[in-house]
């Protein structure tokens, strides 16, 4: 029944509904990013962007959490000229086959062909998440196109790093259903809460713009869908395809100097112990913790995290 009512919408009408929820969660934090698409080759995709400021470019790479997730850590960056990429497939980006490919070496051609497509030499790359893993993919294969890099809450780049129990959820045959129910702000909330961030939730340090947006992104987009293709070819069972995770020789590769901020509530792959690890082998590497922060450690306190950033990406 779900199902029938999103399809009886016309398209439209989900995107004009779509844009307009993120127009107000960006509006919530005084900012109005400008809109542009970009057209890969290899391999072909229209990408849209958001682009907010002016200076350095730092090209902002999201996870599950959707490009929205962003907001509130932009709105604390000034002086940077901050391009948030949809990744394809998310929101009005079209979607690309993962399946049969090399993850690692794509997403790298990815946003290489972005950067092209931008005119950038250069970006500092920001990731969360699975977006840290495209960070350090495009760092690794086109080094002289990132500056320096930057990793916010944990992701799977440890060649021991688990499948977290809701990404495997979505990866079953449940998650097939789960992925085509109509946005549920309940269910969302639970989601965070897991994530670490039910105190934000409860003080209001996440808006009601965001679960908004979020509700948005599951109802009015085929994001999710798209989202779960791809976690379909990155994850078999408990473990990730070859192609994901680095190895300690293959950090050790990355000479870009790199921050990986990590909340001490997020456990959804590996402890602060692990994440020590992974930056002390990377060839030059540091981490902060934000304590009680969550997945998305700027959702917690994005005016310390932007500080952290700001100050890493200017050195």
């Amino acid at each position: 029944m779900a199902s029938t009512a999103i399809a009886t919408t016309p398209a439209s009408t989900r995107t004009a509904h779509y844009l307009e929820a993120e127009h107000s969660l960006w509006q919530h934090y005084g900012l109005q990013p400008h809109e542009r698409f970009i057209d890969l080759d290899a391999p072909a995709a229209r990408l849209r962007v958001l682009e907010v400021g002016s200076g350095e470019p730092v090209l902002f790479i999201h996870g599950t959490v959707g490009p929205g997730g962003w907001a509130s850590l932009i709105s604390e960056l000034p002086g940077f000229r901050s391009i948030v990429l949809e990744r394809p497939g998310w929101g009005l980006s079209s979607a690309i086959d993962f399946s049969g490919q090399d993850y690692g070496k794509l997403v790298a051609e990815i946003l290489r062909g972005a950067l092209d497509a931008l005119e950038l030499e250069w970006a500092h790359v920001v990731g969360g998440s699975i977006g840290n893993v495209w960070a350090l993919r495009v760092a690794a294969q086109h080094p002289s196109r990132v500056r320096r890099i930057v990793l916010l809450g944990a992701g799977p780049i440890a060649s021991d790093a688990r499948v977290p129990g809701i990404i495997r959820l979505i990866a079953s045959p449940a998650g097939a259903l789960m992925v085509r129910l109509p946005g549920n702000r309940f269910r969302l909330r639970s989601i965070l809460r897991q994530s670490g961030h039910g105190p934000s939730l409860d003080d209001g340090r996440i808006p009601d713009e965001f679960v908004n947006w979020r509700v948005s992104v599951e109802t009015e987009t085929d994001s999710m869908r798209h989202e779960r293709d791809m976690v379909c070819a990155i994850v078999k069972g408990k473990s990730y395809r070859p192609g994901l995770t680095f190895d300690d020789a293959e950090l050790a590769a990355i000479r870009q100097p790199t921050l990986h901020v990590h909340g001490t509530s997020d456990e959804t792959v590996g402890s602060a112990e692990s994440w020590q690890r992974v930056a002390d082998a990377l060839a030059s590497g540091e981490l902060h913790l934000v304590e009680g922060a969550g997945h998305m450690p700027w959702f917690e306190d994005p005016i310390r995290v932007a500080e952290e950033v700001g100050r890493f990406l200017v050195e």
